[in-house]
């Protein structure tokens, strides 16, 4: 049952899993050791080992990709197509062209943006598939320019979900490849005999391929460390408690260790959305999964005002917050911390997994404290540069001799010296 609780009574979700359990940890680095030394060999033992087939080919061809918009309905295409348009014409509006400050007394600094050649995309396929982590990702990347797009999703016996292929053909992915797991991440951080190595790698997945992604950093970039998700709910009298359960267990049905939490200045409201939570959890279709995250980790919180409210909200640092209020406009710029911010009653999350163009990959666990969702940026890099004339280097460089002096690294203030002394 989904506890109450008074302000001060809760633990904060940033409390939740940061690092993954030693046994994990090990396993993650005993796989990836695995597939360094052994490559594809390794690959077809773990896709035997966790995914119970081993594909003939580890890479797809274009033509699965072609057959998959065909076998995914047209009904469901155009569901893609349409989120794939929303989504595009958010984050194109995140393209930077980089900048030069104008030319002055003969110095000439500025910055360049230029995309990262190769992008790796992790898409899940255990419980469920998700063509909409494919468009989520490879979408900015495409629009940031990344040189290449490659996909790792793991096999199935029964071939990879088709929604999952028609949307990689959608967002624009160019390689497909049947891996999956934390041997996936290893794969396209290190490359093997079949799979090129990328230079960072984007994508949930389970606790194996977080930790894989933790272990990888600094081999490839990352997107960042996702953990379990989470919603919180702001709401008050007249919010209807049919829709803050059915939202609060939207998150819930992700796996047993997401949360829901619902803050309130209402008893009244806390108490029917308790009784609500019961009654719709029955009808789930994943209600074990949604009952562990309900009973384990989910809680209403009662606070003193709405302001208060929203002050327990930014600690907690919400990966989806609702505010389900009247005017819900008046209070967004109260919100500090929180990856994704959905706006009365007619905006519930589900519509930024899937659909109205935002990113859906956003940071869980308190990390939206000092982290941001997925955007364009991410898939490019940013390179200053500097020139100074002879003369400007001379106005400059006693500054320069001096600052080097001044810390002890008299090789730099030295290479300065000798351009003012004309050595």
């Amino acid at each position: 049952m989904i506890k109450t609780v008074k302000p001060g009574e809760y633990i904060p979700t940033r409390t939740a899993r940061q690092t993954a359990p030693a046994a994990v940890a090990a396993a993650v680095a005993e796989i990836i050791k695995n597939v360094t030394e052994r490559g594809d060999a390794a690959l077809r033992d773990y896709s035997e080992k966790f995914d119970g087939c081993v594909p003939a080919a580890f890479e797809l061809e274009k033509s699965a990709l072609d057959g998959a918009m065909r076998d995914a309905g047209a009904e469901f295409i155009g569901v893609m197509e349409r989120a794939a348009r929303n989504i595009e014409d958010f984050h194109r509006r995140q393209i930077s062209e980089g900048f030069v400050i104008a030319p002055r007394n003969g110095v000439v600094i500025g910055q360049r943006v230029t995309p990262i050649d190769k992008v790796g995309v992790y898409v899940p396929g255990g419980t469920a598939a998700y063509p909409s982590t494919v468009l989520m990702n490879c979408i900015p990347a495409k629009l940031a320019g990344a040189g290449e797009i490659i996909i790792a999703t793991p096999p199935q016996r029964g071939g990879i979900s088709s929604g999952v292929l028609a949307a990689a053909k959608i967002a624009g992915a160019d390689r497909v490849f049947a891996i999956g797991g934390a041997q996936a991440i290893a794969a396209l951080a290190y490359g093997t005999e079949t799979v090129p190595r990328v230079d960072k790698i984007t994508g949930p997945g389970n606790a194996y391929v977080a930790e894989a992604k933790r272990q990888v950093f600094g081999i490839v970039g990352i997107d960042m460390i996702a953990g379990p998700s989470d919603i919180l709910v702001i709401a008050s009298d007249g919010a209807d408690p049919v829709l803050v359960a059915a939202d609060m267990l939207s998150q819930c049905e992700h796996g047993g260790d997401s949360s829901a939490i619902l803050v309130t200045d209402s008893k009244a409201l806390a108490r029917s959305v308790g009784e609500q939570i019961e009654a719709q959890l029955a009808s789930l279709p994943r209600e074990q999964i949604a009952r562990a995250a309900v009973d384990n980790n989910s809680m209403i919180i009662i606070a003193a005002s709405i302001n208060n409210a929203f002050e327990i909200a930014n600690e907690i640092a919400p990966e989806h917050l609702e505010i389900m209020l009247d005017d819900p406009f008046m209070y967004l710029s109260r919100v500090r911390n929180a990856g994704s911010v959905f706006l009365g009653k007619c905006a519930p999350e589900a519509l930024g997994d899937y659909y109205a163009g935002p990113n859906h990959t956003l940071p869980t666990s308190g990390t939206a404290r000092f982290s941001s969702p997925l955007s364009v940026g991410d898939f490019v890099k940013k390179t200053s540069f500097t020139y100074y004339s002879e003369e400007a280097l001379r106005g400059a460089g006693g500054d320069v001799v001096r600052f080097a002096s001044k810390e002890g690294l008299e090789a730099h203030a030295i290479s300065v010296q000798k351009r003012m002394d004309g050595k």
